[in-house]
């Protein structure tokens, strides 16, 4: 059985939503809804392992949650970081327990691949985490066959995003047991939504897929849309 997920970057619920359970935390109203969602925050701003236990402990067995890396390693270092940043991190993501589903690093638009950076960084990654890893990279130096081959041996998965920045972005790459889609919003990003006929068309690339595992996280949240997409997108797997 091919094991689906269909969320939202964050976990806000529409007001129309809201209403029908007032007392409880959007958290908990959304993951009655969805079994995953992309934390954000953590891209910002480091949390308490309390808050993550909590988050945790608010949704179902069988939800799962994404993690974004935060932006000293990924914008600030762009992966050059030491390890007790990159332990800190994944020390407070591991707060989540069995409700972690995969930590992405999503790179800056400026970020060219560095081969000696790349792999000191993987290295340093899977002596401390060996679980689903995805990375967002964004810069053309990163869609090339090397690149690929490095991610595969280190168990990285390469996000198929939309809008793609060059062609190949728009597919999965390295790790091919894990796909993750990351859908920001077009023409507009981060605001426009997405037709029916192009979340249909997506939902019957998903049903052919031979990956076990698929992730799809709309990431169009500035004006709410992305509820909506993945509500819909998750409807034409339930009719």
């Amino acid at each position: 059985m091919k094991s689906l997920r269909i969320g939202s970057a964050g976990w806000s619920v529409p007001k129309q939503s809201a209403a029908t359970s007032p007392h409880e935390t959007h958290l908990v109203r959304y993951s009655q809804i969805f079994n995953c969602a992309e934390i954000n925050s953590s891209f910002y701003r480091s949390h308490r392992l309390s808050t993550w236990e909590k988050w945790a402990n608010s949704v179902p067995n069988d939800f799962c949650f994404s993690v974004k890396a935060p932006k000293t390693i990924t914008h600030e270092a762009k992966l050059a970081c030491t390890q007790a940043q990159l332990q800190n991190f994944l020390t407070e993501a591991n707060a989540l327990d069995g409700k972690l589903g995969a930590i992405l690093f999503q790179l800056p638009p400026n970020s060219t691949f560095n081969p000696t950076t790349a792999k000191t960084f993987c290295t340093m990654l899977r002596d401390l985490y060996s679980r689903n890893t995805v990375i967002e990279p964004r810069h053309a130096t990163w869609f090339t066959p090397e690149v690929d081959d490095l991610l595969q041996s280190f168990r990285i998965a390469r996000v198929a995003a939309d809008p793609a920045r060059v062609p190949q972005a728009a597919y999965a790459a390295g790790w091919g047991e894990l796909i993750y889609c990351r859908l920001h919003g077009s023409p507009r990003i981060y605001y426009s939504s997405y037709p029916a006929t192009y979340l249909r068309s997506l939902a019957a690339t998903i049903a052919a897929h031979p990956t076990k595992e698929i992730w799809c996280i709309f990431d169009n949240t500035a004006l709410g849309a992305a509820f909506g997409n993945a509500q819909s997108l998750k409807h034409f797997f339930a009719s």
